[in-house]
Protein backbone atom coordinates (compact mmCIF):
# COMPACT_ATOMS: atom_id res chain seq x y z
CA UNK A 1 0.00 0.00 0.00
CA UNK A 2 1.38 3.38 -1.00
CA UNK A 3 1.28 6.49 1.13
CA UNK A 4 -0.74 9.64 0.47
CA UNK A 5 1.96 11.57 -1.39
CA UNK A 6 0.06 14.86 -1.22
CA UNK A 7 -0.59 14.78 2.53
CA UNK A 8 2.85 13.42 3.52
CA UNK A 9 5.01 16.11 5.13
CA UNK A 10 8.43 14.47 5.40
CA UNK A 11 10.48 11.35 4.66
CA UNK A 12 10.71 10.20 8.31
CA UNK A 13 6.95 10.50 8.85
CA UNK A 14 6.47 8.46 5.67
CA UNK A 15 8.80 5.82 7.08
CA UNK A 16 7.11 5.79 10.49
CA UNK A 17 3.62 5.49 9.00
CA UNK A 18 4.66 2.51 6.86
CA UNK A 19 6.54 0.81 9.71
CA UNK A 20 3.59 1.24 12.09
CA UNK A 21 1.29 -0.26 9.48
CA UNK A 22 3.49 -3.16 8.34
CA UNK A 23 4.88 -4.12 11.75
CA UNK A 24 6.66 -7.46 11.79
CA UNK A 25 6.66 -7.98 8.03
CA UNK A 26 10.11 -8.29 6.42
CA UNK A 27 11.51 -4.99 5.18
CA UNK A 28 15.29 -5.15 4.63
CA UNK A 29 17.26 -8.25 3.68
CA UNK A 30 20.97 -9.02 3.70
CA UNK A 31 22.83 -12.23 3.00
CA UNK A 32 24.91 -13.30 6.00
CA UNK A 33 26.87 -16.54 6.38
CA UNK A 34 25.28 -17.86 3.20
CA UNK A 35 21.69 -17.18 4.29
CA UNK A 36 19.29 -14.33 3.60
CA UNK A 37 18.31 -12.65 6.87
CA UNK A 38 15.55 -10.09 7.24
CA UNK A 39 14.99 -7.00 9.35
CA UNK A 40 11.33 -6.24 10.01
CA UNK A 41 9.72 -2.84 9.70
CA UNK A 42 9.28 -2.75 13.49
CA UNK A 43 12.93 -3.49 14.21
CA UNK A 44 14.15 -0.94 11.63
CA UNK A 45 11.81 1.71 13.05
CA UNK A 46 12.74 1.08 16.69
CA UNK A 47 16.47 1.13 15.97
CA UNK A 48 16.17 4.31 13.88
CA UNK A 49 14.18 6.05 16.63
CA UNK A 50 16.70 4.99 19.29
CA UNK A 51 19.67 6.19 17.24
CA UNK A 52 17.85 9.46 16.47
CA UNK A 53 17.31 10.06 20.19
CA UNK A 54 20.94 9.14 20.81
CA UNK A 55 22.09 11.69 18.22
CA UNK A 56 20.03 14.37 19.93
CA UNK A 57 21.45 13.37 23.32
CA UNK A 58 24.94 13.73 21.85
CA UNK A 59 24.13 17.29 20.78
CA UNK A 60 22.54 17.08 17.32
CA UNK A 61 20.42 20.18 16.66
CA UNK A 62 17.87 20.76 13.92
CA UNK A 63 19.55 21.21 10.53
CA UNK A 64 22.89 19.70 11.62
CA UNK A 65 24.53 17.53 8.98
CA UNK A 66 25.14 13.82 9.55
CA UNK A 67 27.58 12.20 7.12
CA UNK A 68 26.92 8.56 6.28
CA UNK A 69 29.66 6.22 5.01
CA UNK A 70 28.61 2.60 4.56
CA UNK A 71 28.16 -0.13 2.02
CA UNK A 72 24.54 -1.02 1.18
CA UNK A 73 23.09 -2.78 4.21
CA UNK A 74 20.03 -2.47 6.49
CA UNK A 75 21.91 -0.21 8.90
CA UNK A 76 22.43 2.33 6.08
CA UNK A 77 18.66 2.77 5.94
CA UNK A 78 18.31 3.02 9.72
CA UNK A 79 21.08 5.63 9.89
CA UNK A 80 19.50 7.66 7.09
CA UNK A 81 16.12 7.63 8.79
CA UNK A 82 17.65 8.33 12.23
CA UNK A 83 19.43 11.48 11.02
CA UNK A 84 16.19 12.83 9.55
CA UNK A 85 14.07 11.72 12.53
CA UNK A 86 16.36 13.78 14.76
CA UNK A 87 15.81 16.82 12.53
CA UNK A 88 19.23 16.52 10.90
CA UNK A 89 20.29 16.47 7.27
CA UNK A 90 21.77 13.25 5.87
CA UNK A 91 25.01 13.63 3.89
CA UNK A 92 25.67 10.32 2.06
CA UNK A 93 29.25 9.68 0.91
CA UNK A 94 30.69 7.01 -1.36
CA UNK A 95 32.67 4.18 0.19
CA UNK A 96 35.17 4.60 -2.67
CA UNK A 97 36.03 8.12 -1.49
CA UNK A 98 39.61 8.85 -0.52
CA UNK A 99 40.49 10.65 2.69
CA UNK A 100 40.84 13.84 0.61
CA UNK A 101 37.33 13.34 -0.79
CA UNK A 102 35.95 12.90 2.72
CA UNK A 103 37.82 15.98 3.90
CA UNK A 104 36.20 18.07 1.15
CA UNK A 105 32.71 16.93 2.13
CA UNK A 106 33.32 17.27 5.87
CA UNK A 107 34.74 20.76 5.45
CA UNK A 108 32.14 21.97 2.97
CA UNK A 109 29.10 20.51 4.74
CA UNK A 110 30.29 21.20 8.27
CA UNK A 111 28.99 17.78 9.34
CA UNK A 112 28.82 17.44 13.14
CA UNK A 113 28.44 13.65 13.06
CA UNK A 114 29.67 10.81 10.87
CA UNK A 115 28.10 7.35 10.91
CA UNK A 116 30.44 4.73 9.45
CA UNK A 117 29.98 0.97 9.16
CA UNK A 118 33.31 -0.92 9.11
CA UNK A 119 36.82 -0.32 10.49
CA UNK A 120 38.20 -0.26 6.93
CA UNK A 121 35.80 2.53 5.97
CA UNK A 122 36.46 4.34 9.25
CA UNK A 123 40.18 4.66 8.56
CA UNK A 124 40.04 7.35 5.81
CA UNK A 125 37.17 9.07 7.61
CA UNK A 126 39.13 9.36 10.86
CA UNK A 127 42.16 10.68 8.97
CA UNK A 128 40.00 13.33 7.29
CA UNK A 129 38.08 14.21 10.46
CA UNK A 130 41.31 14.82 12.35
CA UNK A 131 42.24 17.50 9.80
CA UNK A 132 39.03 19.53 10.16
CA UNK A 133 38.81 22.69 12.26
CA UNK A 134 35.94 21.24 14.28
CA UNK A 135 36.20 17.43 14.21
CA UNK A 136 32.86 15.61 14.09
CA UNK A 137 31.75 12.85 16.43
CA UNK A 138 32.18 9.52 14.63
CA UNK A 139 29.64 6.77 15.34
CA UNK A 140 30.94 3.32 14.34
CA UNK A 141 28.71 0.36 13.64
CA UNK A 142 31.82 -1.81 14.04
CA UNK A 143 34.41 -0.15 16.28
CA UNK A 144 37.99 0.01 14.98
CA UNK A 145 40.33 -2.25 16.97
CA UNK A 146 43.12 0.30 16.78
CA UNK A 147 42.52 4.01 17.11
CA UNK A 148 44.95 6.49 18.60
CA UNK A 149 43.49 9.09 20.90
CA UNK A 150 43.14 12.40 19.10
CA UNK A 151 40.73 15.20 18.34
CA UNK A 152 38.03 12.86 16.97
CA UNK A 153 35.48 11.49 19.42
CA UNK A 154 34.39 7.89 18.74
CA UNK A 155 31.30 6.12 19.99
CA UNK A 156 29.79 2.80 18.98
CA UNK A 157 26.41 2.58 17.26
CA UNK A 158 25.21 0.32 20.09
CA UNK A 159 26.16 2.87 22.76
CA UNK A 160 24.65 5.78 20.85
CA UNK A 161 21.38 3.90 20.34
CA UNK A 162 21.32 2.75 23.98
CA UNK A 163 21.66 6.36 25.13
CA UNK A 164 18.59 7.27 23.13
CA UNK A 165 16.41 4.24 23.71
CA UNK A 166 14.57 5.61 26.79
CA UNK A 167 13.53 8.67 24.75
CA UNK A 168 13.08 6.95 21.38
CA UNK A 169 9.31 7.40 21.10
CA UNK A 170 9.56 11.08 22.03
CA UNK A 171 11.61 11.60 18.84
CA UNK A 172 8.42 11.19 16.81
CA UNK A 173 7.47 14.74 17.78
CA UNK A 174 10.62 16.08 16.08
CA UNK A 175 9.66 14.28 12.88
CA UNK A 176 6.13 15.68 13.05
CA UNK A 177 7.56 19.19 13.14
CA UNK A 178 9.34 18.81 9.79
CA UNK A 179 7.94 20.52 6.68
CA UNK A 180 8.09 19.56 3.02
CA UNK A 181 10.40 22.48 2.22
CA UNK A 182 12.94 21.55 4.92
CA UNK A 183 16.20 20.08 3.57
CA UNK A 184 16.24 16.29 3.98
CA UNK A 185 19.61 15.39 2.50
CA UNK A 186 22.72 16.99 1.10
CA UNK A 187 24.02 14.87 -1.75
CA UNK A 188 27.37 15.65 -3.28
CA UNK A 189 27.37 15.26 -7.02
CA UNK A 190 29.77 12.71 -8.43
CA UNK A 191 31.96 15.40 -9.93
CA UNK A 192 32.34 14.54 -13.65
CA UNK A 193 33.64 18.07 -14.17
CA UNK A 194 35.35 19.07 -10.93
CA UNK A 195 35.01 19.10 -7.16
CA UNK A 196 31.62 17.76 -6.00
CA UNK A 197 29.02 20.29 -4.88
CA UNK A 198 26.40 19.63 -2.25
CA UNK A 199 22.87 19.46 -3.65
CA UNK A 200 20.16 20.32 -1.12
CA UNK A 201 17.06 18.18 -1.65
CA UNK A 202 13.96 18.91 0.41
CA UNK A 203 11.57 16.36 1.86
CA UNK A 204 9.01 17.61 -0.65
CA UNK A 205 11.38 17.09 -3.59
CA UNK A 206 11.96 13.47 -2.59
CA UNK A 207 8.28 12.78 -1.89
CA UNK A 208 7.25 14.38 -5.20
CA UNK A 209 9.76 12.20 -7.06
CA UNK A 210 8.37 9.10 -5.33
CA UNK A 211 4.86 10.18 -6.34
CA UNK A 212 5.95 10.50 -9.97
CA UNK A 213 7.57 7.05 -9.87
CA UNK A 214 4.40 5.58 -8.36
CA UNK A 215 2.16 7.07 -11.06
CA UNK A 216 4.46 5.57 -13.70
CA UNK A 217 5.03 2.10 -12.24
CA UNK A 218 1.47 1.61 -11.04
CA UNK A 219 0.70 0.84 -14.69
CA UNK A 220 2.34 -2.56 -14.16
CA UNK A 221 0.16 -3.24 -11.13
CA UNK A 222 2.16 -2.49 -8.00
CA UNK A 223 1.63 -4.96 -5.19
CA UNK A 224 3.97 -6.91 -2.93
CA UNK A 225 7.15 -5.70 -4.63
CA UNK A 226 10.69 -6.96 -4.04
CA UNK A 227 13.56 -4.64 -4.97
CA UNK A 228 17.09 -5.97 -5.46
CA UNK A 229 19.49 -3.14 -4.65
CA UNK A 230 23.15 -2.99 -5.64
CA UNK A 231 23.86 0.57 -6.81
CA UNK A 232 25.40 2.68 -4.02
CA UNK A 233 22.74 4.20 -1.76
CA UNK A 234 24.96 7.26 -1.53
CA UNK A 235 23.92 8.14 -5.10
CA UNK A 236 20.73 10.18 -5.49
CA UNK A 237 19.32 7.72 -8.03
CA UNK A 238 19.43 4.68 -5.75
CA UNK A 239 18.58 6.73 -2.67
CA UNK A 240 15.27 7.89 -4.15
CA UNK A 241 14.27 5.17 -6.61
CA UNK A 242 15.84 2.20 -4.81
CA UNK A 243 15.08 3.16 -1.19
CA UNK A 244 12.59 5.97 -0.61
CA UNK A 245 10.18 4.86 -3.34
CA UNK A 246 10.11 1.26 -2.03
CA UNK A 247 9.42 2.64 1.46
CA UNK A 248 6.57 4.70 0.07
CA UNK A 249 4.85 1.60 -1.33
CA UNK A 250 5.75 -0.75 1.54
CA UNK A 251 8.07 -2.95 -0.54
CA UNK A 252 10.83 -5.32 0.55
CA UNK A 253 14.43 -4.44 -0.30
CA UNK A 254 17.19 -7.02 -0.65
CA UNK A 255 20.81 -5.94 -0.84
CA UNK A 256 22.92 -7.79 -3.38
CA UNK A 257 26.20 -9.23 -2.20
CA UNK A 258 28.16 -7.66 -5.05
CA UNK A 259 27.93 -6.96 -8.75
CA UNK A 260 29.78 -10.23 -9.40
CA UNK A 261 27.09 -12.10 -7.43
CA UNK A 262 24.20 -10.17 -8.96
CA UNK A 263 23.08 -12.92 -11.35
CA UNK A 264 23.09 -15.46 -8.52
CA UNK A 265 21.21 -13.08 -6.23
CA UNK A 266 18.56 -12.47 -8.91
CA UNK A 267 17.85 -16.17 -9.12
CA UNK A 268 17.68 -16.39 -5.31
CA UNK A 269 15.45 -13.45 -4.43
CA UNK A 270 13.21 -13.24 -7.54
CA UNK A 271 13.06 -9.42 -7.67
CA UNK A 272 10.14 -7.62 -9.27
CA UNK A 273 11.87 -4.23 -9.75
CA UNK A 274 15.53 -3.26 -10.08
CA UNK A 275 17.44 -0.08 -10.85
CA UNK A 276 20.73 -0.07 -12.72
CA UNK A 277 23.04 2.05 -14.84
CA UNK A 278 23.71 1.41 -18.57
CA UNK A 279 27.21 0.08 -17.91
CA UNK A 280 25.69 -2.92 -16.12
CA UNK A 281 23.44 -3.71 -19.08
CA UNK A 282 26.39 -3.36 -21.46
CA UNK A 283 28.38 -5.87 -19.37
CA UNK A 284 25.42 -8.25 -19.16
CA UNK A 285 24.88 -8.14 -22.92
CA UNK A 286 28.57 -8.79 -23.54
CA UNK A 287 28.59 -11.78 -21.17
CA UNK A 288 25.41 -13.23 -22.65
CA UNK A 289 26.71 -12.96 -26.21
CA UNK A 290 30.04 -14.54 -25.26
CA UNK A 291 28.25 -17.43 -23.54
CA UNK A 292 26.00 -17.95 -26.57
CA UNK A 293 28.99 -17.89 -28.94
CA UNK A 294 30.81 -20.50 -26.83
CA UNK A 295 27.72 -22.69 -26.76
CA UNK A 296 27.16 -22.52 -30.52
CA UNK A 297 24.96 -24.98 -32.41
CA UNK A 298 21.17 -24.95 -32.50
CA UNK A 299 20.75 -23.07 -29.22
CA UNK A 300 22.88 -20.19 -30.50
CA UNK A 301 20.90 -20.03 -33.73
CA UNK A 302 17.63 -19.91 -31.80
CA UNK A 303 19.01 -17.15 -29.57
CA UNK A 304 20.10 -14.98 -32.50
CA UNK A 305 16.77 -15.59 -34.22
CA UNK A 306 14.99 -14.47 -31.04
CA UNK A 307 16.96 -11.22 -30.96
CA UNK A 308 16.31 -10.62 -34.65
CA UNK A 309 12.54 -11.15 -34.53
CA UNK A 310 12.16 -9.40 -31.19
CA UNK A 311 14.09 -6.39 -32.46
CA UNK A 312 11.96 -6.11 -35.56
CA UNK A 313 8.80 -6.28 -33.47
CA UNK A 314 10.09 -3.70 -30.96
CA UNK A 315 10.87 -1.33 -33.81
CA UNK A 316 7.26 -1.50 -34.98
CA UNK A 317 7.64 -3.88 -37.90
CA UNK A 318 4.69 -6.18 -38.57
CA UNK A 319 5.85 -9.78 -38.73
CA UNK A 320 4.47 -12.20 -41.26
CA UNK A 321 2.52 -15.30 -40.23
CA UNK A 322 5.52 -17.63 -40.18
CA UNK A 323 7.72 -15.14 -38.29
CA UNK A 324 4.90 -14.48 -35.81
CA UNK A 325 4.49 -18.19 -35.07
CA UNK A 326 8.26 -18.59 -34.78
CA UNK A 327 8.45 -15.60 -32.43
CA UNK A 328 5.77 -17.09 -30.17
CA UNK A 329 7.60 -20.42 -30.08
CA UNK A 330 10.80 -18.59 -29.13
CA UNK A 331 8.92 -17.08 -26.17
CA UNK A 332 8.99 -20.55 -24.61
CA UNK A 333 12.31 -21.78 -25.94
CA UNK A 334 14.48 -18.69 -25.32
CA UNK A 335 12.70 -15.80 -23.60
CA UNK A 336 11.28 -17.89 -20.73
CA UNK A 337 14.72 -19.26 -19.75
CA UNK A 338 16.17 -15.73 -19.99
CA UNK A 339 13.41 -14.48 -17.67
CA UNK A 340 14.32 -17.17 -15.16
CA UNK A 341 17.91 -15.93 -15.11
CA UNK A 342 16.49 -12.60 -13.93
CA UNK A 343 14.47 -14.30 -11.21
CA UNK A 344 11.31 -15.06 -13.15
CA UNK A 345 9.15 -12.26 -11.65
CA UNK A 346 10.76 -9.12 -13.07
CA UNK A 347 8.27 -6.37 -13.89
CA UNK A 348 10.73 -3.60 -14.65
CA UNK A 349 14.44 -2.88 -14.93
CA UNK A 350 14.84 0.88 -14.62
CA UNK A 351 17.92 2.27 -16.35
CA UNK A 352 19.28 5.67 -15.37
CA UNK A 353 22.40 7.60 -14.47
CA UNK A 354 23.62 7.85 -18.08
CA UNK A 355 22.24 7.39 -21.62
CA UNK A 356 21.37 3.79 -22.50
CA UNK A 357 22.73 2.92 -25.97
CA UNK A 358 19.87 2.13 -28.36
CA UNK A 359 21.34 -1.26 -29.27
CA UNK A 360 21.47 -2.29 -25.60
CA UNK A 361 17.85 -1.37 -24.95
CA UNK A 362 16.75 -3.09 -28.15
CA UNK A 363 18.71 -6.25 -27.29
CA UNK A 364 17.06 -6.75 -23.90
CA UNK A 365 13.61 -5.70 -25.11
CA UNK A 366 13.89 -8.26 -27.91
CA UNK A 367 14.61 -10.90 -25.26
CA UNK A 368 11.54 -9.88 -23.28
CA UNK A 369 13.47 -8.18 -20.47
CA UNK A 370 11.45 -5.03 -19.57
CA UNK A 371 13.91 -2.13 -19.53
CA UNK A 372 12.49 1.32 -18.76
CA UNK A 373 15.00 4.01 -19.62
CA UNK A 374 14.84 7.13 -17.49
CA UNK A 375 16.67 10.42 -17.19
CA UNK A 376 17.49 12.62 -14.26
CA UNK A 377 20.12 14.39 -12.23
CA UNK A 378 20.85 14.95 -8.58
CA UNK A 379 19.58 18.53 -8.78
CA UNK A 380 16.07 17.26 -9.59
CA UNK A 381 15.28 14.61 -7.04
CA UNK A 382 16.80 12.94 -9.23
CA UNK A 383 14.24 11.24 -11.54
CA UNK A 384 12.87 13.54 -14.26
CA UNK A 385 11.56 11.30 -17.04
CA UNK A 386 11.01 7.59 -17.65
CA UNK A 387 9.50 5.39 -20.34
CA UNK A 388 5.99 4.22 -19.39
CA UNK A 389 5.98 0.41 -19.14
CA UNK A 390 3.04 0.18 -21.54
CA UNK A 391 4.43 2.67 -24.11
CA UNK A 392 8.19 2.14 -24.25
CA UNK A 393 10.17 3.91 -26.94
CA UNK A 394 13.68 2.57 -26.85
CA UNK A 395 15.29 5.59 -28.52
CA UNK A 396 13.94 8.01 -25.87
CA UNK A 397 13.98 8.40 -22.09
CA UNK A 398 10.22 8.83 -21.97
CA UNK A 399 8.03 11.77 -20.93
CA UNK A 400 8.39 13.73 -17.67
CA UNK A 401 7.11 12.11 -14.50
CA UNK A 402 3.84 13.40 -13.09
CA UNK A 403 4.21 16.83 -11.51
CA UNK A 404 7.31 17.79 -13.50
CA UNK A 405 7.40 20.46 -16.21
CA UNK A 406 9.88 20.06 -19.05
CA UNK A 407 10.97 22.57 -21.69
CA UNK A 408 13.75 22.96 -24.24
CA UNK A 409 15.65 26.25 -24.34
CA UNK A 410 16.58 28.00 -27.59
CA UNK A 411 20.06 26.45 -27.49
CA UNK A 412 18.64 22.94 -26.91
CA UNK A 413 19.25 22.79 -23.14
CA UNK A 414 16.72 20.78 -21.14
CA UNK A 415 14.88 22.84 -18.51
CA UNK A 416 13.01 21.34 -15.53
CA UNK A 417 10.54 22.88 -13.10
CA UNK A 418 8.56 21.46 -10.17
CA UNK A 419 8.79 20.55 -6.50
CA UNK A 420 11.54 18.02 -7.35
CA UNK A 421 14.02 20.81 -8.12
CA UNK A 422 16.72 21.23 -5.49
CA UNK A 423 16.67 24.00 -2.90
CA UNK A 424 20.12 24.96 -4.17
CA UNK A 425 23.83 24.19 -3.82
CA UNK A 426 25.10 24.16 -0.24
CA UNK A 427 27.12 27.28 0.59
CA UNK A 428 27.12 28.35 -3.07
CA UNK A 429 24.36 30.87 -3.85
CA UNK A 430 26.18 32.11 -6.95
CA UNK A 431 26.21 28.62 -8.50
CA UNK A 432 22.56 28.19 -7.51
CA UNK A 433 21.61 31.41 -9.35
CA UNK A 434 23.48 30.25 -12.45
CA UNK A 435 21.53 27.00 -12.52
CA UNK A 436 18.06 27.99 -11.28
CA UNK A 437 16.49 31.06 -12.85
CA UNK A 438 14.13 33.52 -11.17
CA UNK A 439 11.31 31.65 -12.92
CA UNK A 440 12.22 28.41 -11.12
CA UNK A 441 13.49 26.57 -14.21
CA UNK A 442 16.47 24.30 -13.55
CA UNK A 443 19.07 24.46 -16.30
CA UNK A 444 20.20 20.84 -16.52
CA UNK A 445 23.26 21.32 -18.72
CA UNK A 446 21.95 18.49 -20.93
CA UNK A 447 20.94 18.87 -24.56
CA UNK A 448 17.78 17.18 -25.83
CA UNK A 449 14.67 17.20 -27.98
CA UNK A 450 10.99 16.55 -27.31
CA UNK A 451 8.96 14.61 -29.88
CA UNK A 452 5.32 15.24 -30.74
CA UNK A 453 4.17 13.01 -27.86
CA UNK A 454 6.35 14.71 -25.25
CA UNK A 455 8.99 11.97 -25.10
CA UNK A 456 12.49 13.26 -24.43
CA UNK A 457 15.57 12.28 -26.41
CA UNK A 458 18.96 13.16 -24.84
CA UNK A 459 21.67 14.11 -27.32
CA UNK A 460 24.55 15.15 -25.06
CA UNK A 461 25.91 17.14 -22.16
CA UNK A 462 26.10 20.82 -23.05
CA UNK A 463 29.66 21.12 -21.79
CA UNK A 464 30.75 17.79 -23.30
CA UNK A 465 29.86 18.57 -26.91
CA UNK A 466 32.94 18.56 -29.12
CA UNK A 467 33.13 21.43 -31.61
CA UNK A 468 35.79 20.57 -34.17
CA UNK A 469 37.89 23.12 -36.05
CA UNK A 470 35.32 23.11 -38.84
CA UNK A 471 32.55 24.18 -36.48
CA UNK A 472 30.75 20.81 -36.45
CA UNK A 473 29.06 19.75 -33.19
CA UNK A 474 29.84 16.13 -32.27
CA UNK A 475 28.38 14.03 -29.45
CA UNK A 476 31.25 12.13 -27.79
CA UNK A 477 28.83 9.95 -25.81
CA UNK A 478 27.25 8.68 -29.03
CA UNK A 479 30.59 7.75 -30.60
CA UNK A 480 31.88 6.16 -27.39
CA UNK A 481 28.65 4.19 -27.02
CA UNK A 482 29.04 2.75 -30.51
CA UNK A 483 32.72 1.91 -29.94
CA UNK A 484 32.05 0.03 -26.70
CA UNK A 485 29.32 -2.05 -28.31
CA UNK A 486 32.13 -3.91 -30.07
CA UNK A 487 33.17 -7.00 -28.06
CA UNK A 488 36.85 -6.10 -28.54
CA UNK A 489 36.52 -2.72 -26.77
CA UNK A 490 35.92 -2.42 -23.04
CA UNK A 491 36.06 1.38 -22.69
CA UNK A 492 36.70 4.40 -24.88
CA UNK A 493 36.95 8.17 -24.74
CA UNK A 494 36.99 10.35 -27.85
CA UNK A 495 38.85 13.66 -28.09
CA UNK A 496 38.98 16.47 -30.61
CA UNK A 497 37.62 19.82 -29.44
CA UNK A 498 38.81 22.56 -31.85
CA UNK A 499 40.72 19.89 -33.77
CA UNK A 500 40.30 18.83 -37.42
CA UNK A 501 39.11 15.30 -36.57
CA UNK A 502 38.46 12.89 -33.70
CA UNK A 503 40.98 10.62 -32.01
CA UNK A 504 40.28 8.07 -29.29
CA UNK A 505 41.71 6.46 -26.19
CA UNK A 506 40.71 2.78 -26.14
CA UNK A 507 40.87 0.13 -23.41
CA UNK A 508 40.77 -3.32 -25.07
CA UNK A 509 38.49 -6.00 -23.67
CA UNK A 510 40.64 -8.29 -21.53
CA UNK A 511 38.92 -11.55 -22.48
CA UNK A 512 39.12 -10.82 -26.19
CA UNK A 513 42.77 -9.75 -25.89
CA UNK A 514 43.60 -13.03 -24.13
CA UNK A 515 41.88 -15.04 -26.88
CA UNK A 516 43.72 -13.03 -29.56
CA UNK A 517 47.04 -13.65 -27.81
CA UNK A 518 46.43 -17.40 -27.62
CA UNK A 519 45.46 -17.57 -31.30
CA UNK A 520 48.53 -15.60 -32.40
CA UNK A 521 51.03 -17.21 -30.06
CA UNK A 522 51.62 -14.05 -28.05
CA UNK A 523 51.92 -13.54 -24.31
CA UNK A 524 48.59 -12.72 -22.68
CA UNK A 525 49.95 -9.51 -21.20
CA UNK A 526 47.66 -6.58 -21.99
CA UNK A 527 50.41 -4.00 -21.53
CA UNK A 528 52.64 -5.82 -24.00
CA UNK A 529 49.75 -6.40 -26.41
CA UNK A 530 48.88 -2.69 -26.48
CA UNK A 531 52.44 -2.05 -27.72
CA UNK A 532 52.31 -4.86 -30.31
CA UNK A 533 51.97 -3.67 -33.95
CA UNK A 534 49.97 -6.79 -34.86
CA UNK A 535 47.53 -6.28 -31.98
CA UNK A 536 47.17 -2.61 -32.88
CA UNK A 537 46.35 -3.57 -36.47
CA UNK A 538 43.69 -5.96 -35.19
CA UNK A 539 42.19 -3.19 -33.08
CA UNK A 540 42.47 -0.86 -36.08
CA UNK A 541 40.21 -3.23 -38.01
CA UNK A 542 37.66 -2.94 -35.21
CA UNK A 543 37.81 0.87 -35.30
CA UNK A 544 37.36 0.84 -39.08
CA UNK A 545 34.35 -1.43 -38.65
CA UNK A 546 32.85 1.19 -36.36
CA UNK A 547 33.84 4.05 -38.66
CA UNK A 548 31.86 2.46 -41.48
CA UNK A 549 28.66 3.37 -39.64
CA UNK A 550 29.67 6.88 -38.56
CA UNK A 551 29.38 10.21 -40.35
CA UNK A 552 32.58 11.75 -41.70
CA UNK A 553 32.99 14.14 -38.75
CA UNK A 554 32.42 11.31 -36.23
CA UNK A 555 35.03 8.93 -37.64
CA UNK A 556 38.03 8.05 -35.47
CA UNK A 557 41.13 8.90 -37.49
CA UNK A 558 43.74 7.73 -34.97
CA UNK A 559 43.69 6.01 -31.62
CA UNK A 560 45.90 5.00 -28.73
CA UNK A 561 45.53 1.86 -26.62
CA UNK A 562 45.89 1.65 -22.86
CA UNK A 563 45.87 -1.41 -20.61
CA UNK A 564 44.74 0.69 -17.64
CA UNK A 565 40.93 0.69 -17.36
CA UNK A 566 38.92 3.72 -16.26
CA UNK A 567 37.91 2.98 -12.66
CA UNK A 568 36.58 4.74 -9.59
CA UNK A 569 39.90 3.92 -7.93
CA UNK A 570 41.93 6.01 -10.38
CA UNK A 571 39.27 8.71 -10.45
CA UNK A 572 38.42 8.25 -14.13
CA UNK A 573 34.91 6.95 -13.44
CA UNK A 574 32.24 8.27 -11.13
CA UNK A 575 30.73 5.72 -8.69
CA UNK A 576 27.87 5.30 -11.19
CA UNK A 577 30.31 4.47 -14.00
CA UNK A 578 30.22 7.77 -15.89
CA UNK A 579 33.44 8.89 -17.56
CA UNK A 580 35.18 11.78 -15.80
CA UNK A 581 36.53 13.42 -18.93
CA UNK A 582 38.56 16.10 -17.20
CA UNK A 583 40.51 13.49 -15.21
CA UNK A 584 41.20 11.32 -18.27
CA UNK A 585 42.21 14.35 -20.31
CA UNK A 586 44.62 15.51 -17.61
CA UNK A 587 46.28 12.08 -17.60
CA UNK A 588 46.38 11.41 -21.33
CA UNK A 589 46.25 14.87 -22.94
CA UNK A 590 49.85 14.86 -24.14
CA UNK A 591 49.41 11.41 -25.69
CA UNK A 592 46.13 12.37 -27.38
CA UNK A 593 47.56 15.63 -28.68
CA UNK A 594 50.50 13.65 -30.04
CA UNK A 595 48.15 11.70 -32.30
CA UNK A 596 47.59 14.87 -34.34
CA UNK A 597 51.32 15.04 -35.11
CA UNK A 598 51.84 11.32 -35.76
CA UNK A 599 53.04 10.41 -39.25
Amino acid sequence: MSIDYVACRSIPTMFLDQADRLGDRPFLWRKWDGHWQSTSWNVARDEALALAAGLKDLGLAGGDRVMLVSENRPHWVMADMAAMLAGGITVPAYITNTSADHLHILTDSGARFVIVSTPALAEPILAAAARTAHPPTVICLEMPTRHQAGPVSLISWADAAERGRPRAEATRSTAKGLRRDDVACLIYTSGTGGAPRGVMLSHGALIADCAGAHALLDRIGLGAEVFLSFLPLSHAYEHTVGLLFPISIGAEIRYAESIDRLATNMAEVHPTIMTAVPRLYENMRSRILKAVARQGGTKAKLFYRTVELGSRRCLGERLGLWDTLTDRLLDRLVRAPVAQRFGGRLKALVSGGAPLPHEIGLFFSALGVPILQGYGQTEAGPAITCSPPDRVRIDTVGPPLRGIELAIAADGEILVRGEVVMTGYWNDPAATRRVIGDDGWLRTGDIGKLDEDGYLRITDRKKDIIVNSGGDNISPQRVEGILTLEPEIAQAMVYGDRRPHLVALIVPDGDWAAEWAETHGAAADLIGLCASPDFRRAMGDVVERVNAGLSSVEKIRRFVLTADPFTTGNGMLTPTMKVRRHVIREHYEATLNGLYHAP
